[in-house]
C-alpha cells in the first residue's frame, strides 16, 4: 500500500521504526541513485570526445553488461546500484573535471557491472582493464590484479574472477534469498582477493575495502581517513556489533530490526589521536544506509552511533523527495552537542538524531525488567538528550528557513519530544 507524504512526515518525525516509511525511503534513496547514474550516462555522451577511445569503449562494455543483467535479474542491479559506496563514486565522479580524473572515475564501472554479475550468478564471459591493477566489486570485496586486466566468466550461477594472466582466481556464487555475503572460493592458493564479511545476525556488512568508502580528504576536523584493513581490528568490530545488538534488542528490539533494515554498510575510520576528543562517526549524504565511524569503547557506544547514524540516514533520504529546509539559508545556532554554530540543515539533523535516542534511553527507563546498569545509563543520558532537543526544536520553530514539509516535521518532532517528558515523569 502506498503511502502519502504526510503519513510519511508523521511517521519518521517519532523516530520510532515504521516498516512502510522505511521502504518509502528505500524508494527515495532508488530514484535519486537512478537519477546520478543517468547523469553520468549523459556527461559521457556529451563529452565522449574527449575520452581515449580505450576508455569509451570500456565505459560501453560495462554499460552493455549492466543492461544485459538487469534484463536476467533486476533486484540485483538494483542491489549493487543502491550499495552506499557506489552513490559516493556516482557524486565523485559526476563532480570530476573532465580528463585524467574523469576517466580514472569511469573505470570503476567495471567492478560495479561486475559486481552486478556476481550478484545475479548471470552469464558473462568478458575481458575488464582496470588500469588501478585493482577490480573492487561493491559490496562484494576486491581482486588484486597486477596485469591491469581481469577475466569474467559467469555460468550456472557461478561468477569466475581471474587475473588476466589466467592465473589468480576466485569463484563466487550469487547470494541467497536471504540477501547475505556473496560466498567465495579461492581456485588458486596466490589469488589476491579480499572478501567483505557481514555482521551476524544481518545482511549488514563491515566495508574495509571499497575505494569509495571515506571521501579526501577524509571524515570531521581532523580529516580522518579509513581505518587500515587488519584481522585483529576485524575481530574488535564483530566482537563490538554482537554487543551492541545485544544491548539494543534488550532496551528497544524494534530498534535494532530496524538498524539491521535500513543500514548497509560501516566503514571503520583511522583511530582517534589524543587530541581528537570524542569518537567520530558520520553519515554521508552521497552514501546513505552506510556509517562511517571509528571503533567505539564498546556495544553500548556503537548501538548510540548506530542509532544516531541510521537517523541522519532517514532524515537523507526524506530530504531527496520532500526537501525541510530552504537552499538559502545562512544564520548559524548553538546547540547542546556542539561547540561550534550551526546551520539550520544541520541542527534539524542534530536534533532528529539526538531525538531518536531520547526516545531510547526514555524506553529504557520505563522498562521495569532491564538490567540495572542499563537503567542507570538511561537515567543519566535522558534528561541532557532531553533538554538539548528541546533547545534545538525551539531554535527551529522560530526559524523563516524551514520549507512547508519542514515546517511540519518540526511540529511533528515536538509533539514527540513533548511525550517523551511526559511518560518519563510518570515513571519516575
Amino acid at each position: 500500500m502506498a503511502i502519502s507524504p504526510s503519513e510519511i512526515l508523521s511517521a519518521l518525525a517519532s523516530t520510532r521504526p515504521r516498516p512502510a516509511a522505511v521502504a518509502a525511503l528505500r524508494a527515495a534513496v532508488h530514484a535519486r541513485r537512478m537519477l546520478l547514474v543517468k547523469s553520468l550516462l549523459v556527461r559521457v555522451d556529451r563529452h565522449g570526445s574527449a575520452l581515449p577511445p580505450a576508455a569509451r569503449r570500456r565505459f560501453e562494455q560495462d554499460w552493455e553488461t549492466l543492461e544485459r543483467t538487469e534484463r536476467v535479474d533486476p533486484a540485483a542491479v538494483r542491489d549493487v546500484l543502491d550499495y552506499p559506496m557506489t552513490g559516493a563514486w556516482l557524486t565523485e565522479a559526476l563532480a570530476a573535471p573532465v580528463g585524467a580524473e574523469f576517466e580514472s572515475h569511469l573505470a570503476h564501472l567495471s567492478g560495479v557491472s561486475a559486481a552486478a554479475v556476481v550478484r545475479a550468478g548471470a552469464e558473462a564471459d568478458r575481458i575488464l582493464t582496470l588500469p588501478a591493477g585493482i577490480l573492487a566489486l561493491p559490496g562484494i570485496g576486491v581482486l588484486s590484479c597486477p596485469s591491469g586486466r581481469a577475466r569474467l566468466v559467469g555460468r550456472d550461477g557461478l561468477v569466475r574472477v581471474m587475473d588476466g594472466t589466467g592465473g589468480a582466481a576466485v569463484v563466487l556464487s550469487r547470494p541467497e534469498a536471504d540477501g547475505r555475503r556473496v560466498a567465495e572460493r579461492r581456485v588458486s592458493e596466490d589469488a589476491v582477493w579480499s572478501g567483505l564479511r557481514t555482521f551476524p545476525g544481518s545482511t549488514v556488512v563491515l566495508d574495509d575495502l571499497d575505494p569509495y568508502r571515506v571521501p579526501s580528504p577524509g571524515i570531521g576536523p581532523s580529516a580522518l581517513p579509513a581505518a587500515r584493513r587488519l584481522p585483529s581490528a576485524r575481530r574488535l568490530w564483530f566482537e563490538r556489533w554482537g554487543a551492541a545488538q545485544a544491548f539494543l534488542s534488550a532496551a528497544d528490539p524494534a530498534r535494532a530490526a530496524e538498524i539491521r533494515e535500513v543500514l548497509r554498510a560501516v566503514v571503520p575510520l583511522a583511530p582517534p589521536r589524543p587530541a581528537d576528543g570524542a569518537p567520530v562517526s558520520a553519515t554521508l549524504r552521497a552514501a546513505p544506509c552506510a556509517v562511517l565511524t571509528q571503533l567505539p569503547a564498546g556495544g553500548r557506544e556503537l548501538a548510540e552511533s548506530l542509532v544516531h547514524e541510521t537517523h541522519h540516514t532517514k532524515l537523507a533520504a526524506l530530504n531527496e523527495f520532500l526537501p525541510l529546509c530552504r537552499p538559502d539559508g545562512r544564520t548559524l545556532h548553538h546547540v547542546g552537542w556542539r561547540p561550534d554554530p550551526r546551520p539550520v540543515p544541520a541542527v534539524l539533523q542534530g536534533a532528529y538524531a539526538h531525538l531518536a535516542l531520547t526516545d531510547l534511553s526514555g524506553r529504557m527507563l520505563r522498562g521495569r525488567v532491564l538490567p540495572s546498569p542499563l537503567r542507570r545509563w538511561a537515567a543519566e543520558q535522558f534528561p541532557d538528550y532531553h533538554e538539548q532537543v528541546g533547545k534545538a526544536l525551539s531554535i527551529l520553530r522560530g526559524s523563516d528557513e524551514l520549507t512547508s514539509a519542514g515546517t511540519e516535521f518540526v511540529h511533528r518532532m515536538v509533539r514527540h519530544h513533548e511525550s517523551l517528558g511526559t511518560a518519563t515523569r510518570s515513571c519516575a
